[in-house]
């Protein structure tokens, strides 16, 4: 015991000394292995004992109430009456005298009347298993003897230690020392006294704390014990701790709330923070993918534990997969991982490494101190300490987290605590993003079956085309493209966007994106395959409506006719790297109005030039409206290099974000190298029609230089020219096309019905053997729609 008379002797040698009885009683705490020590001392009620100052945990944890009667069977009460120490067994410890509960396990309680001057009682509290031994009691009575307290000091908050406060809790005035205004960071000079000042010098986040702390209405609470957060410049926050009890007012004294303030940074331990794991849960809770996942738990483990490294893996099959790795340089790993390392990350199996396949069977945390025997794989992990962390989920392991030291470490019990709760957490986290990385990528899968698997090969154009779809949700997204050839060299571009995600949505785009197809195939101009696409879409049982962009480009004239319904213009960067949001009208939403009128409006394109077509997710955010985020898209794309397209197209996506969906469309009009010789003539109907054909199409190919294959040209030109007028009424037209060696024999009538193929032809039979002699012939040959009728084409090679 000549230590702990030493340090009172200490004490007792300077009474008036600021926090004296305090410290006095936080040698209870040291050399009695007391849990809470407090005085007692009778009150304005002379038949009350009251609490003066109080040390260790708080009181509320125990149940120690404020005020006993002296008359009643507490332990304090009885040591005051008869003057002795009373040391009650642990059975009696929960009583309604007593302590107001027991937490687990047994408590001893010692209460001994006190020495000095003033009258009193010291109350200790134990949870040791041994309770208070002979050596311990002895402690008590010589920390009993050396308490001296003032109920002056203790009422008024005179004589303030330098890190202490009173608060008066009727005005909100508070008297303060030096030190706890350096805490604060506050200069004497500039604080005004109010208890305001102080709190707003807090974190937000843990204002209401304090602010439960200094209101009046639980002034009969009992002690406070709290730790908050004050900014520093320099620095992350400070964390300070806050102790302080309510003293009663009476005889004109207002209720005052007395304590200290001290700086609780060194002594915090980020292990045993409670809020580090609360963090954890809410980082999960938001964390929508497996890497989402990793991420956080790596984030929440790696630094509190200096940790030299830490992996994260799921489980498939006997194969641990990881998802994250950190450092994430393949060196700093086993021998065995690198081998491993495939893709991104390695995939080790579980049956080169039995001591991990034990623990996932076993399901609970192990940890090996350095200088365990453990197979290389995982050794090298950890060669100074290694935590293993199976985790656990809906009934099965989802997978583990592992843990390393270079230099050795030593598991402390909040270590310990903190990876048992983080691996719960991760693994039911692990399985939901696993669930959800596995919906979305199916949902992926839908969107994009419903886009074109690749795009068409252009005559004098290149273009490229990406989607993105959200990660806000699971929904199926309504944002489509297509590139559609057309006959003579032209090409439609279509962008669009169905409102909503939904499956409605997708069903409805596909509609749509048909619809689309349909119309440009069959020859209509870009305002007539809007309008009939807005009148189908009218008149199907929806509520939702799209927008659209279509623009018709002519590769051999450079030329481009562009529509709007309700969508964002076309973004043109010209050659020389300057853009301009293309000044289009545009018409309202596909689906609004049946009779809406769609104005076409011209572009005209340079050799270079790139059209730029997008929905609105690549463009809008919350934090950003159209009009900037399409100054941005304009300026993104000047600056990029258009020779390589699809580079740009990533760089563009690469600024967007995921709340919703993204389609980008990207066309570099280069114009055509050779470009195609034309001539047209309309046949009339008169006998020597099919002759007049032939003898225009002799002089064509005169004039065009073209010496071979005139015999199967004019075969061809004779069996279409014959079939048109023979089985279709209306006008007739021949078009010749000469381009890359081949004569094009286009022939277009009014009617759309396909001409039919005879299945059999008989040796007497007189005609049906048209059409299979010009596919004899042909290259190749077709028929497709055209406005209001087809056109029946071949195509002869001349060499």
């Amino acid at each position: 015991m000549s230590r702990a008379e030493t340090v009172l002797e200490a004490l007792a040698a300077d009474p008036t000394s600021p926090g004296r009885t305090r410290r006095v009683l936080e040698q209870a705490l040291i050399f009695a292995g007391a849990t809470f020590a407090a005085v007692y001392a009778p009150g304005e009620d002379p038949q009350r004992l009251c609490l003066v100052e109080s040390a260790g945990v708080p009181q509320t944890l125990y149940g120690v109430r404020d005020c006993y009667p002296l008359a009643g069977h507490s332990p304090a009460a009885e040591a005051h009456r008869e003057g002795r120490a009373v040391w009650p067994r642990p059975a009696d410890a929960a009583g309604p005298d007593a302590l107001g509960r027991v937490p687990s396990g047994e408590l001893f309680v010692g209460a001994l009347p006190l020495r000095g001057e003033q009258p009193g009682v010291l109350l200790a509290v134990s949870e040791s298993p041994d309770g208070f031994d002979a050596d311990a009691r002895t402690c008590l009575e010589l920390v009993a003897a050396a308490v001296v307290w003032s109920p002056a000091a203790a009422a008024d908050g005179e004589d303030l230690p330098s890190n202490a406060f009173s608060l008066a809790m009727d005005s909100g005035r508070v008297e303060v020392g030096d030190d706890l205004l350096d805490l604060f960071g506050l200069a004497r000079a500039r604080f005004d006294g109010r208890v305001e000042t102080l709190l707003g010098l807090a974190v937000p986040e843990d204002l209401p704390s304090l602010m439960s702390v200094v209101e009046a209405d639980h002034m009969s609470i009992g002690d406070r014990e709290l730790e908050f957060r004050v900014p520093r410049p320099d620095g992350p926050p400070r964390w300070l701790r806050l102790r302080g009890r309510p003293v009663p007012g009476g005889d004109g004294r207002p209720a005052r709330l007395v304590g200290t303030v001290v700086d609780a940074s060194k002594t915090r331990s980020d292990v045993t923070d409670v809020a580090r794991v609360q963090r954890l849960a809410a980082a999960l809770a938001t964390a929508g993918t497996v890497r989402d996942v990793s991420q956080a738990v790596v984030s929440a483990l790696r630094r509190p534990l200096h940790a030299d490294r830490i992996a994260l893996a799921e489980l498939e099959g006997d194969r641990l997969v990881v998802t994250v790795l950190d450092p994430p340089e393949p060196e700093s790993w086993p021998e065995l991982w690198r081998l491993e390392w495939r893709t991104e990350w390695p995939d080790a199996p579980v049956r080169a490494m039995p001591t991990l396949a034990a623990a996932l069977r076993d399901g609970r945390a192990a940890i090996w101190p350095a200088g365990t025997a453990l197979e290389p794989a995982l050794a090298e992990v950890g060669p100074g300490g290694l935590a293993v962390l199976p985790l656990p989920a809906g009934g099965r392991m989802a997978g583990a987290c592992l843990i390393g030291w270079d230099s050795p470490h030593d598991f402390g019990p909040d270590e310990r605590a903190l990876l048992t709760a983080s691996a719960g957490l991760a693994g039911q986290a692990l399985m939901r993003a696993h669930a959800f990385d596995a919906e979305h990528e199916l949902v992926g899968m839908l969107q994009r079956q419903l886009l074109p698997r690749r795009l068409p090969k252009l005559p004098g154009a290149v273009a490229v085309a990406r989607y993105l779809p959200s990660t806000a949700g699971l929904e199926l997204g309504g944002d489509w493209y297509d590139v559609i050839p057309l006959v003579d060299n032209h090409v439609a571009l279509v962008i669009g966007d169905v409102q909503g995600h939904s499956a409605a949505a997708a069903t409805l785009m596909g509609q749509m994106r048909t619809a689309l197809r349909a119309y440009a195939t069959e020859g209509h101009p870009p305002d007539v395959v809007v309008s009939h696409a807005n009148r189908l879409l009218a008149e199907m049982e929806t509520d939702l409506f799209a927008t659209c962009a279509y623009v018709e480009v002519d590769m051999e004239e450079g030329t481009a006719w562009c529509v709007r319904a309700g969508h964002l213009p076309p973004v043109l960067r010209h050659p020389g790297g300057e853009t301009e949001i293309a000044e289009v009208d545009g018409g309202p939403p596909l689906g609004v109005s049946a009779q809406a009128d769609f104005p076409m409006s011209p572009l005209r394109l340079r050799r270079g030039t790139v059209i730029a077509l997008a929905t609105d997710g690549l463009v809008e955010t919350p934090e950003t409206d159209i009009d900037t985020g399409m100054a941005r898209l304009a300026h993104e794309l000047a600056v990029s290099d258009p020779a390589h397209l699809g580079l740009v197209a990533d760089a563009l996506l690469g600024n967007a974000g995921r709340g919703d969906d993204v389609a980008l469309l990207l066309v570099r009009y280069d114009g055509m190298a050779r470009r195609p010789m034309r001539e047209s003539w309309t046949v009339w109907r008169v006998p020597e029609a099919v002759r007049h054909a032939r003898r225009f199409t002799r002089r064509t190919l005169r004039a065009w230089g073209v010496t071979r294959q005139i015999d199967t040209i004019l075969l061809v030109v004779s069996e279409l020219v014959t079939n048109a007028l023979a089985h279709t009424g209306g006008q007739v037209r021949l078009d010749l096309t000469l381009i890359n060696g081949r004569v094009r024999v286009a022939v277009a009538d009014g009617s759309p019905r396909t001409p039919v193929k005879p299945t059999s032809i008989g040796w007497e039979a007189t005609g049906g053997r048209g059409i299979l002699l010009v596919e004899a012939v042909s290259a190749a040959s077709g028929t497709v729609p055209v406005s209001g009728g087809k056109q029946v084409w071949s195509e002869i090679a001349l060499e």
